[in-house]
């Protein structure tokens, strides 16, 4: 068998998808190396954090934050581009995890009881086949030891892309477009509302405002990674 593996990985080399060198054996979806200098925010720790205060004064949530910076061209870019695009539903699944953990700990989002990913239209969903936002809701809901729901949510309507909109335009573009189906079957919970990328922060808005039919619910925003503008 381990003949084997060897033959396969010299034909099917595994590569880290941010950095494009080969994984060793012990690695999982991310070199070691990329994971130690993912490029952390701490926001969990800051309750007054830029990702907190794109939510201020417009929606109440109990926490918001973002795991890691992202940039342009940078680790992060590449593995969500990956995560999306390139089918690897892993990487999602390993990089919540780790967020997960730290949340776990932290004041705002530790006392969630359920993880709910932002929702993809279902036109979307059966071309890509996977939501990348429940593949990372997955694994933060594993290391918090918290079910995931994917259907508290539901998108009615497709959008466009968000991409190069403004942040007028974003919000015009998925108002409304979200919706719980049976609000008072989740009354009083608190919900951990979870995303790839946050940057204006207007679907998340429009989601935590379809939540918010929910009676007494509770909101906190985890996202994978932040680019506030």
């Amino acid at each position: 068998m381990r003949y084997f593996d060897d033959l396969l990985a010299l034909f099917f080399p595994r590569i880290c998808p941010a950095c494009g060198n080969s994984l060793w054996k012990h690695e999982n979806c991310i070199c070691t190396s990329c994971e130690y200098y993912l490029p952390e925010t701490g926001f969990h720790k800051d309750p007054g954090n830029p990702v907190t205060d794109l939510f201020t004064g417009r929606v109440n949530t109990e926490a918001a934050a973002a795991w890691l910076y992202y940039s342009k061209g940078g680790r992060v870019q590449r593995l969500i581009h990956a995560l999306k695009y390139k089918g690897r539903k892993d990487i999602g699944v390993h990089m919540g995890f780790l967020y997960g953990q730290a949340l776990k700990d932290a004041a705002g989002f530790n006392n969630a009881i359920t993880v709910v990913p932002v929702p993809l239209h279902k036109k979307k969903y059966m071309k890509r086949g996977y939501n990348q936002s429940e593949q990372i809701a997955i694994g933060i809901g594993k290391a918090m030891n918290i079910p995931v729901d994917r259907h508290l949510l539901l998108r009615d309507r497709a959008t466009d892309t968000q991409t190069r909109r403004s942040r007028y335009d974003r919000h015009l573009n998925v108002e409304n477009v979200f919706r719980v189906p049976f609000p008072e079957k989740h009354a009083g919970m608190h919900l951990l509302l979870v995303d790839d990328v946050v940057t204006t922060g207007s679907t998340l808005e429009s989601c935590i405002l379809a939540l918010g039919a929910i009676p007494d619910v509770k909101v906190s925003v985890a996202c994978l990674a932040s680019a506030v503008l």
